[in-house]
């Protein structure tokens, strides 16, 4: 009982002096950022879209999607 009391104290010591999770911690939170950027300035990121199909497909983008086939 003892060597698994002391088994258990060791292992979770060691477990909590491990930096395997940082890396995961680091891309959640450079995925918050990136996602707050983008709420941020989603009309200036959909105009551009917006610019680019229209520029693309000839025509504006609510005729492309209103005829797609003509």
């Amino acid at each position: 009982m003892l060597n698994a009391l002391y088994f258990k104290r060791s292992f979770a010591g060691e477990f909590l002096k491990r930096e395997d999770g940082l890396g995961t911690v680091e891309i959640v939170l450079i995925l918050a950022v990136l996602v707050g950027i983008a709420l941020i300035f989603r009309q200036y990121i959909f105009g551009f879209v917006r610019e680019i199909m229209e520029n693309i497909m000839g025509g504006s983008v609510a005729e492309i999607v209103s005829k797609p086939l003509e």
